[in-house]
């Protein structure tokens, strides 16, 4: 991946890591409860992650295939998630990079939230 491509997908992650912790953290009154929330796999509208994720593609006109060539590309070291098969190959792509980029939000989010819970407990 370019190096310009590379921080265009580094922004996007880090603006996602912190609009979907703080949604978490606001609805569920701290870090901590969100990260018991999110853990859980809480089905609560605050915590769905797929639901962000769908909003976030749309927000950033990833929610096509050259959109979700970007993200697969980026994501490209990464696991392939598993997900039906869609009909069409562009409905797959799309699918495909949601799901691998939720799991790495999951993950970040976590992470954050774990520190923030450090510094609640600190506080």
């Amino acid at each position: 991946m370019e190096a310009h491509a590379a921080q265009q997908f580094d922004f996007l992650l880090h603006t996602a890591v912190e609009r979907y912790s703080e949604r978490l953290m606001q609805h569920h009154q701290g870090a901590a409860p969100a990260l018991r929330h999110l853990r859980a796999g809480s089905t609560l509208p605050s915590v769905k992650l797929e639901t962000f994720v769908d909003a976030l593609f749309s927000e950033f006109l990833l929610d096509n295939p050259a959109g979700a060539c970007f993200i697969l590309q980026a994501l490209a070291d990464h696991p392939a998630p598993s997900i039906g098969t869609p009909p069409r190959l562009s409905d797959h792509l799309i699918l495909l990079a949601k799901a691998a980029f939720g799991r790495l939000l999951r993950q970040k989010t976590e992470e954050l939230l774990e520190q923030s819970t450090l510094f609640e407990e600190n506080a």
